[in-house]
């Protein structure tokens, strides 16, 4: 049964890939760039799911890193560089200012982790916001070029989301081989018990350093991406809101599972579109439908799917067991 259920599961995944490239042909291009926006922020919430789901550390910073490689993007795109030189460069740049951020987590935890990561973002929002000879300041940076593959523009909006669902693919694909290997099972094993972890011979210190760095990679990857989409960007995208925005991805979706980031994603990005139709009451029906979630299913959307799958899994032996006296035969 397992072998043909992994059988299935290329097919399912290559089929809904399938679905969702051709999905913009029905389309407006509102609803196209709802999908590309759900698509760049689900690779900022895999890499915050990666940090806080799977490794355990509890981060408020990772707006910062995806306007750190926003910022990477428009100013180097904008100035002549090729988009292709650029993206690597912000994920890099995220890598790197990501690994010097984890020293702080090899000393304080939980909700004292927390208040620094989120004085960092306070920081990096101040410097997007006051140092205008390098941001543009609240005037932002306008006209952000999106970039052509092999000769083919991504101007319109359809090829710029199939760049983006390319993106969003291989980053899954990377991060499901990475949680099987065993870095992902040293993480899982900083997240439960970091003393026990430590004494079966874990480098607790570069696995911290290691989770905080991927995390923050994948941010700026997913910046670099936002630049072109929006082709304008300020800082008021990149402040705690947007924090509290990615956090809210992962644990809707559901902390420490591989999928969890996308349904969050696609719970934050178009459930307040759905919500619409209430006319002004839209923003409060959201927080409404979020905090029951998060009251009645605080593992998430498919937390509560896998718990339920278990219960029936359970109770099947019991429904096909002989009862009464036929027990005894």
């Amino acid at each position: 049964m397992r072998r043909g259920r992994a059988g299935w599961a290329p097919l399912a995944a290559g089929a809904a890939v399938v679905a969702l490239a051709l999905l913009p042909h029905a389309l407006k291009p509102y609803g196209i760039y709802l999908l590309s926006r759900w698509a760049v922020f689900a690779i900022a919430a895999i890499g915050l799911n990666l940090t806080l789901g799977y490794a355990g550390q509890v981060s408020m910073a990772q707006a910062a890193f995806f306007g750190i490689g926003a910022y990477t993007v428009a100013l180097l795109t904008t100035h002549g560089w090729s988009f292709w030189l650029a993206l690597p460069l912000a994920t890099l740049l995220g890598f790197g200012i990501g690994w010097g951020l984890g020293y702080p987590a090899l000393r304080v935890q939980h909700h004292y982790l927390a208040f620094v990561t989120l004085a960092f973002t306070t920081l990096a929002f101040l410097v997007f916001r006051n140092e205008a000879w390098l941001t543009g300041g609240v005037f932002g940076i306008d006209r952000i070029p999106r970039p052509s593959v092999l000769g083919w523009s991504t101007r319109p909006p359809i090829a710029y989301f199939r760049l983006c669902l390319a993106a969003l693919v291989l980053v899954l694909a990377g991060t499901g081989w990475l949680i099987r290997s065993p870095w992902g099972r040293a993480f899982v094993a900083l997240r439960e018990n970091p003393v026990r972890a430590l004494s079966l011979g874990v480098d607790t210190r570069a696995y911290t350093l290691l989770a905080f760095a991927l995390g923050a990679a994948l941010g700026g990857l997913a910046g670099g991406l936002h630049a072109p989409l929006v082709q304008f960007i300020d800082p008021t995208s990149f402040g705690l809101g947007t924090s509290l925005e990615l956090l809210l991805m992962v644990i809707v979706g559901g902390a420490g599972y591989l999928l969890g980031p996308l349904i969050g994603a696609l719970v934050d990005v178009l459930l307040p579109e759905w919500l619409r139709v209430t006319a002004g009451w839209y923003l409060i029906s959201y927080a409404i439908l979020v905090m029951a979630l998060m009251a009645f299913c605080p593992s998430g959307i498919l937390g509560l799917l896998d718990r339920a799958a278990r219960h029936a899994a359970a109770r099947a032996p019991l429904a096909g067991a002989p009862v009464g006296g036929e027990a005894g035969r």
